[in-house]
């Protein structure tokens, strides 16, 4: 659920969070896989929803693994 108060992150900071290279996180944005928005041609951010929700969906996906 987007909020008008929805915390835009920097690529850094969701690499920190996900203890991932910033260049995975550019991946999974290029491959759709996590969800960005663009607010100048070079600055891209991800909104604090749109990582709790990639996130859970990688919790759901690996409980489905261990079944």
């Amino acid at each position: 659920m987007r909020t008008l108060a929805d915390e835009l992150l920097t690529i850094d900071q969701v690499a920190a969070e996900l203890q991932l290279h910033p260049d995975t996180v550019r991946r999974y944005i290029r491959e759709k896989k996590l969800a960005s928005v663009r607010i100048a041609p070079t600055v891209v951010r991800v909104r604090r929803s749109e990582l709790d929700r990639f996130l859970q969906d990688r919790s759901i996906s690996a409980e489905d693994k261990e079944d």
